[in-house]
């Protein structure tokens, strides 16, 4: 039977590692639906529509990932997507930690879905979303934390007064 997995994530803004995760848990699986949480209590960096748009440039050479908008409980989107699996990314022990907490509720809440964590390359360790924009925010360089497509995206909503 196929296997899709859900990544989820608020990938605000996308960044070089969330990309390696993507493309490596993309061999993994027979398709992979990258899923953009929409959090409208939360102010975000960038817009979903912009980081939907950003993730699917960056992913499209692969047609077996996918770029979606979710809110609500994750595994609900997943159950939707007739997926029973969760790919999250760790940088170090303290992203374990939290991870394993919410991967534990969501056993408890949908036990039928499995989390798989894959750990970042090394070049990307230290590397998270609130870095890149911090850097973006204080006009640093942030060209090599994050792909072309991002870069143009960041600059075009920080032109237009968004970001």
């Amino acid at each position: 039977m196929p296997q899709t997995a859900v990544y989820p994530g608020s990938f605000d803004p996308p960044t070089l590692g969330h990309l390696d995760i993507v493309e490596r848990a993309s061999h993994l699986f027979d398709s992979l639906i990258v899923a953009v949480g929409e959090n409208s209590a939360k102010q975000s960096y960038l817009s979903v529509q912009d980081r939907i748009e950003a993730l699917r440039e960056c992913t499209l050479d692969n047609p077996a990932i996918q770029v979606e908008a979710f809110s609500g409980l994750l595994v609900d989107f997943v159950r939707s997507k007739s997926s029973r699996v969760v790919v999250r990314g760790l940088r170090a022990v303290s992203d374990f930690e939290y991870e394993a907490r919410v991967a534990m509720a969501n056993r408890r809440l949908a036990p039928e879905i499995e989390t798989v964590f894959l750990f970042t390359r090394d070049e990307f360790s230290f590397l998270s979303s609130s870095v890149v924009r911090e850097v973006a925010e204080l006009g640093g360089d942030f060209s090599g934390f994050v792909p072309e497509a991002v870069k143009r995206i960041i600059e075009r909503s920080r032109g237009a007064g968004r970001a």
